[in-house]
């Protein structure tokens, strides 16, 4: 575990709660705040992946709205313009869960790095208005290379721009989906397993799991 000198970070559902706008999308939808949420995201995610089979490329944040849209409507709701410009935007200041700014302050001697399918327009913000920027040397986003995760594709872009090996690069990911690519490209792997699922059934076990980001001192 010595040997990590690159640690790269997920950014959605690692260190941000994408599920913390429930209670905005509750303001507008009485009742149906937390069905929406999961449905946005589980689209988001879903849009993404499909775009990439497809070769039909979006950036994520048009994904993001568009994975919105198609929530409201599911849910038997109707927007206007107004709610969604709201809504969209309060994306860009989701909270950072509680332990992040502590495990992030003792990585100090590591190589940090955020790499997300986020867009710049969305991602660069976020982590600004987060106040975690000077935290990370490097903020990189699947967009640069329009490669969504978990094409290897994507995750060979990441460690170019790091100038990193793949023996001393720790991924870390609260999305199975996500470990299971960074494994499959062949870097280590920390699956921060918030939700206590079981893990992917695609014969790619994560090196370590932890519940929050704290079992990545570990490797430190």
């Amino acid at each position: 575990m010595s040997h990590i000198n690159t640690i790269i970070f997920d950014s959605y559902g690692t260190l941000f709660d994408v599920h913390s706008l429930s209670n905005k999308l509750e303001n507008h939808f009485s009742g149906k705040g937390q069905k929406i949420s999961q449905t946005w995201r589980e689209k988001q995610i879903e849009y993404a992946l499909l775009r990439q089979i497809m070769g039909n490329y979006a950036t994520f944040f048009e994904i993001t709205k568009a994975a919105l849209t198609y929530a409201i409507k599911k849910h038997g709701e109707q927007t206007n313009p107004e709610q969604m410009e709201e809504l969209v935007a309060a994306y860009l200041n989701l909270d950072v869960y509680p332990e992040v700014k502590g495990v992030l302050s003792q990585l100090g001697n590591k190589q940090l790095a955020i790499f997300s399918n986020g867009s710049h327009d969305m991602l660069d913000p976020l982590v600004k208005n987060a106040g975690i920027t000077t935290l990370f040397d490097k903020i990189i986003s699947t967009n640069e290379v329009k490669e969504f995760k978990p094409a290897p594709a994507s995750y060979h872009y990441a460690m170019e721009v790091l100038n990193s090996q793949k023996e001393n690069t720790l991924f870390v990911s609260s999305n199975g989906w996500d470990i299971s690519g960074a494994e499959n490209y062949g870097v280590r792997t920390a699956w921060i397993n918030r939700k206590r699922l079981p893990v992917e059934e695609l014969n790619l076990m994560p090196d370590s799991v932890y519940q929050d980001l704290t079992g990545i001192l570990e490797w430190v």
